[in-house]
C-alpha cells in the first residue's frame, strides 16, 4: 500500500490499517524455522595469514 500522497498522519493509519485487513493473511512460521537469536551464528575468521 503505497500511502506516500496522503500527508495527515491520522489519515494514513486508516488507508493503512483497511488495506492490511483487506490483504491475504500471512502464511505461519513453519517450526523448526528459528528467528532471530536462535538462528545460528557463523564465525568470522582472522583476516591475514590462513590457518592451515
Amino acid at each position: 500500500m503505497n500511502t506516500k500522497h496522503v500527508t495527515d498522519t491520522q489519515e494514513r493509519k486508516k488507508l493503512k490499517r483497511a488495506a492490511r485487513k483487506k490483504a491475504a493473511p500471512k502464511a505461519k512460521r513453519a517450526s523448526g524455522v528459528a528467528r532471530g537469536e536462535g538462528k545460528k551464528k557463523i564465525q568470522r575468521i582472522a583476516k591475514g595469514q590462513r590457518k592451515r
